[in-house]
C-alpha cells in the first residue's frame, strides 16, 4: 500500500478510526483497563479543540507565561566560518522552561483541570519534561509525580533539583536500562492504577494515539511562529529551506515541521537527526536511520530497535532526551511517505557541534539539538549561499554542563 499525506489536514488528524497513521503506525495497544480512560480523553480533547474559551486560555498562557514567539536568529559567525548555506536557529530554549516541553505541559494541565483531575504524572529522560511539568503543575495548582530512570537521575541532577524545588515528587525507576524507556513504562503503570484521579502526560509524540495528538497539537506552536518569522524576515518562505531537528520521541521535530509539511519537499525539506551513540559502540538510539523493524512499545506500533528475538533492544546515547528505542508514529509515517529524511549523529559529533556553536554564537544548545547542529555543520559547506538551514535549538545546555565538562574539559553557558 502506498502511503500518502493529505494536504490541508494536520498530520496529527490523518489517522483512521483505530488511531493508525497509514493503517500501519500508531494505534492503541493497551490493556482493557485503559480503554475507557483513553476514550474519555479522546472525547474531551476533541471537544476542547473546538472550544474557543479553551483555545483562548491556551493562547493566553503561551503568550504570557511562555512568552511567544521565541527568537529566530541568523548565526552569522557560524555561517561565515563554514561557508556555503546560511545558518539560522529558532531558539525555543529561550522560554522559561528552557525547552519545547512547556507547550504540551500547559495544554495537558489545562485538560487535567477541565477533567477535574488534581494530579498529573509523567516520564522524563533529560529532565526537561519533568522540570516543565513540575513548573506548570505548580502554576495550575496540580500535584506532579515524575518518573525518571536512575541513570538519568544522575546524568541530569540539575533538572531533578528544579523539579523538587517546584514541589514535584520524583520517583526513581530501577527497572530495565534505568533510562527514558523504563520511565515511560512506570508512568503508564501508575496511570493504569490511578486513572480516576490522575491525568497522565507523555513527554513526546509517542504512546497511544491520543497522546501523540495532544503532544503534536501543542508543539505545533513552534512552526506557527516560525512561519510568520520567516515571512517577516524574507518576505516569503525561502525557496531552498531545510528544517533540521533532533529526533528522539519526536515532539519537537513534529512541532517545528507541522506548518511546512504541505510544502513541496524541494521547497522545504525536513531533516530529522537521531542519536547515533558513541563511535566506539554498536549501540545507538536511531531506529529510523538504521531501518529498524516494526514493533509495539508503550501502546503504539512504530519502528523499534529490537534484538534477535524481537524484544525491545538496548540503546545508547550521551543525550538522555534522545535515548529511546522507538519513535513517534508520525515520524514513521513521514519517513515512509518520503516527506522527511532521517539521519543520525554520534555522541562525538554532537559534542563537537556544541563546542563550535557555543564558541561562535551567543547560544548554548543542549546535547539533543547539538545532534541537529552537527548535521547542519556537515551540510552547510556543500550547499549554495541561497540555501537556508534552520535548526530548532529546542533545549539549553545547562542540564548537560557536568557531562560536557567531563567530556570536553570546559563548559560554556
Amino acid at each position: 500500500m502506498s502511503l500518502k499525506i493529505k494536504k490541508g489536514i494536520p498530520l496529527i488528524d490523518q489517522h483512521d478510526k483505530n488511531g493508525m497513521w497509514g493503517g500501519k503506525f500508531g494505534g492503541n495497544f493497551v490493556p482493557e483497563t485503559l480503554k475507557k480512560p483513553i476514550e474519555d480523553l479522546e472525547k474531551l480533547f476533541s471537544k476542547l479543540r473546538k472550544d474557543q474559551s479553551f483555545i483562548k486560555e491556551r493562547d493566553y498562557y503561551f503568550e504570557n507565561y511562555v512568552g511567544t514567539p521565541t527568537p529566530l536568529i541568523k548565526l552569522d559567525n557560524l555561517t561565515d566560518h563554514l561557508g556555503g548555506a546560511q545558518l539560522w536557529a529558532k531558539v525555543v530554549s529561550e522560554n522559561p522552561g528552557t525547552a519545547h516541553k512547556v507547550y504540551a505541559c500547559i495544554v495537558h494541565c489545562l485538560i487535567a483541570k477541565r477533567a477535574g483531575k488534581r494530579y498529573v504524572c509523567t516520564d522524563t529522560g533529560a529532565g526537561m519534561q519533568g522540570k516543565n511539568l513540575a513548573m506548570v503543575a505548580k502554576k495550575f495548582g496540580l500535584r506532579a509525580k515524575i518518573f525518571m530512570g536512575v541513570r538519568d537521575l544522575v546524568r541530569q541532577k540539575k533538572n531533578v533539583d528544579v523539579m523538587k524545588k517546584y514541589g514535584a515528587e520524583v520517583v526513581p525507576v530501577t527497572s530495565g536500562s534505568q533510562t527514558l524507556v523504563d520511565a515511560v513504562s512506570e508512568s503508564m503503570r501508575y496511570w493504569v492504577a490511578n486513572c480516576q484521579d490522575v491525568h497522565m502526560v507523555i513527554g513526546s509524540t509517542v504512546g497511544p494515539s491520543i497522546f501523540v495528538k495532544i503532544s503534536g497539537y501543542s508543539t505545533s506552536q513552534i512552526s506557527r511562529e516560525l512561519k510568520v518569522q520567516l515571512i517577516e524576515e524574507f518576505g516569503e518562505i525561502p525557496n531552498k529551506l531545510k528544517l533540521l531537528n533532533c529526533v528522539g520521541g519526536g515532539s519537537s521535530a513534529y512541532g517545528f515541521w507541522s506548518e511546512f509539511i504541505d510544502y513541496d519537499k524541494k521547497h522545504v525539506s525536513l531533516i530529522g537527526v537521531e542519536a547515533g551513540g558513541s563511535k566506539k559502540s554498536k549501540l545507538h538510539a536511531a531506529p529510523l536511520s538504521n531501518n529498524s523493524k516494526l514493533g509495539v512499545l508503550h501502546g503504539a506500533k512504530a519502528y523499534c530497535i529490537q534484538d534477535n528475538d524481537g524484544q525491545i533492544g538496548e540503546t545508547e546515547s550521551l543525550s538522555s532526551g534522545l535515548d529511546y528505542p522507538s519513535v513517534s508514529p508520525l515520524h514513521c509515517f513521514l519517513k515512509d511517505t518520503g516527506r522527511a529524511e532521517y539521519t543520525s549523529a554520534t555522541d562525538e559529533e554532537a559534542l563537537n557541534a556544541y563546542k563550535l556553536v557555543s564558541k561562535l554564537e551567543n547560544i548554548s544548545p543542549s546535547l539533543e539539538p547539538s545532534h541537529a547542529f552537527a548535521t547542519a555543520i556537515s551540510l552547510a559547506p556543500k550547499l549554495s549561499k541561497d540555501t537556508i538551514l534552520c535548526i530548532d535549538s529546542c533545549g539549553h545546555s545547562l542540564k548537560d554542563s557536568d557531562i560536557i565538562k567531563e567530556k570536553l574539559g570546559f563548559y560554556t553557558e
